[in-house]
């Protein structure tokens, strides 16, 4: 029976891996809760590099996961995106200004949606957590050289797909804070305009189980009145508005009195320091691994 400790070692990891490549966290739960019992069935000693099993099962169980999901979500009511990571707010000091991970934001993760489940795997394992080639052959059973050419289809797509943003994590704060004081002090449209890039997009998630815009929100004035409509429709004396981070920066997370007032919002800011998408999640079952009443 293989060790427990050596797979906590490696949980934090493995879970990272499996929710860039899921874009759930339910499914990157599962896919870690799947591997360590495959590990713990295995005999001592019979991984000899333990990172590298684990890594290649879990990707494995990911990627089977991924290609059985594509054609519901092909049918999903609305735009598809990934079930936010919330967290405590993190430092904006200077050592924290080069080090968002792009590879977590919902921004990424949505142009992932676009790729098949071979190449986001591919791309993932190689390109964000540099898992040789070879290794990544085994968890998609394709040559090395198959794998390769994968990853490099999916690395032209990221480039040409992904949009800019500000690496400053102070500049992405100032512009949230800037967004969420103009929709609270009565829905100024002038200032919401000024924080918000001409071609900034809101892209809305309820999955047709609660209302949400079913095609993204395209240009300034537009997202500025749907924002405006948002929070008119929420009872200020019941509604939260909560800074947390969502995706590994600044975010909203929206605490109502029922599960159809609940969501979190994800911001995209350009390297001008203009909002240039705004990620709306309110479908209650991308929101089930949230505790909202320990926010």
């Amino acid at each position: 029976m293989a060790d427990q400790a050596e797979f906590e070692q490696h949980r934090s990891h493995l879970h990272a891996v499996a929710y860039r490549i899921t874009g759930s966290v339910s499914d990157a739960d599962d896919a870690v809760q799947e591997a360590w019992l495959r590990w713990h069935a295995l005999a001592d000693g019979t991984a000899a590099n333990p990172r590298a099993y684990l890594t290649t099962t879990v990707s494995r169980l990911c990627y089977d996961q991924l290609t059985s999901a594509r054609a519901r979500r092909e049918r999903y009511v609305g735009p598809w995106l990934p079930e936010p990571l919330v967290t405590a707010p993190a430092a904006d000091g200077p050592e924290e200004r080069a080090t968002l991970d792009e590879s977590v934001s919902t921004a990424m993760l949505t142009v992932l949606e676009s790729l098949t489940p071979a190449e986001r795997t591919a791309f993932v394992l190689h390109d964000v957590f540099d898992v040789p080639f070879p290794e990544i052959a085994g968890a998609l059973d394709k040559s090395p050289a198959s794998v390769r050419q994968l990853a490099s289809q999916a690395r032209k797509h990221v480039r040409d797909a992904k949009p800019r943003r500000s690496v400053a994590r102070a500049e992405h704060r100032r512009a949230v804070d800037t967004f969420l004081a103009a929709v609270t002090g009565g829905g100024d449209l002038d200032a919401l305009l000024s924080v918000l890039d001409p071609q900034a997009v809101w892209r809305s998630d309820g999955g047709g189980i609660v209302t949400a815009a079913r095609k993204p929100v395209l240009g300034a004035a537009r997202v500025a009145m749907v924002a405006q409509r948002l929070y008119r429709a929420f009872d200020p004396a019941t509604m939260r508005l909560l800074s947390y981070d969502v995706n590994g920066v600044p975010g909203i997370v929206l605490d109502g009195p029922v599960i159809g007032q609940r969501g979190v919002l994800a911001f995209t800011v350009g390297e001008n320091g203009l909002i240039i998408g705004i990620d709306v999640v309110v479908n209650p079952e991308k929101l089930r691994h949230l505790d909202f009443e320990a926010l």
